[in-house]
């Protein structure tokens, strides 16, 4: 436990510039606090000892703001930075570098027994209010976005973001885990997609529709011969309003794609 202990007290200064010296993280620091007074919490918990467990949870949650049941499984080197509002329940497993922070939940979705809070693996990010919630498993190096809500599993290596969450994958690119500002806007990209596509929806009625009135006035009055043109023309207009349609829903159909391959995650 003290090796443990000692991890969570060096990634501190780490992950956090404004960490100066040894006593001001020691003392003003409520989620190493949080997290010392966890293990003691969770050792007690495991041997089976009634009630001390939860009373100490219960302490640590009016010092520090931050609830983090005694069953919860903590790994080495977690920092939960600020840390106000942070729930974390009975049957949740954290990895080790986990970087959490404040106004996350790591929570049930029901009443259901047994394995019901999420799994999150080595190196991920969890950003402020971010909700996790039922029997997840969250991968290994994965940032969750500021504000997200995770109902699904996760796999490694890539970034969630939105409400429901959506998978947003960053093969290749390496992130630093404190740089928030570069996390996408998945329902943007999409947003500006369909407007793109609006837009060229538009361009190409605009032009069809002179060809379309210039073909209906060329029609003699005949009776027997209009039917015949119109059915013809109908059908010009018609084959190239497909084609203009066909061409149009290529634009940008990989970030729409995308989007919706991604929903509820």
């Amino acid at each position: 436990m003290l090796k443990t202990l000692r991890a969570d007290f060096s990634i501190i200064f780490d992950r956090d510039p404004a960490a100066r010296n040894w006593l001001e993280v020691l003392f003003c620091y409520p989620g190493l606090q949080a997290l010392v007074l966890h293990r003691l919490a969770h050792w007690l918990y495991v041997l089976g000892l009634p009630f001390i467990p939860r009373l100490i949870s219960h302490i640590a949650r009016f010092l520090t703001g931050i609830e983090i049941h005694p069953g919860a499984t903590i790994g080495k080197s977690v920092f939960i930075d600020h840390g106000m509002g942070v729930v974390i329940g009975e049957t949740a497993i954290i990895g080790d570098f986990a970087l959490i922070y404040q106004g996350v939940t790591l929570g049930g979705t029901g009443k259901q027994s047994g394995k019901r809070h999420p799994t999150v693996g080595e190196n991920v990010v969890v950003g402020a209010g971010a909700k996790v919630l039922g029997n997840l498993q969250i991968g290994n190096n994965v940032r969750i976005g500021a504000g997200s809500v995770v109902l699904r599993d996760v796999p490694s290596d890539c970034t969630v973001v939105g409400i429901p969450g959506r998978i947003v994958y960053r093969s290749g690119v390496r992130v630093n885990p404190l740089e928030h500002g570069s996390l996408p806007d998945s329902e943007a990209v999409v947003i500006r997609s369909l407007l793109d596509r609006i837009e060229s929806l538009e361009q190409q009625v605009k032009s069809l529709l002179p060809q379309a009135s210039v073909s209906l006035n060329s029609v003699p009055n005949s009776p027997s011969a209009f039917p015949t043109l119109n059915q013809t023309s109908n059908v010009a207009v018609a084959e190239k309003t497909q084609l203009a349609v066909a061409t149009s829903c290529q634009l940008k159909d990989k970030a729409i794609q995308e989007f919706f391959d991604g929903t509820g995650i």
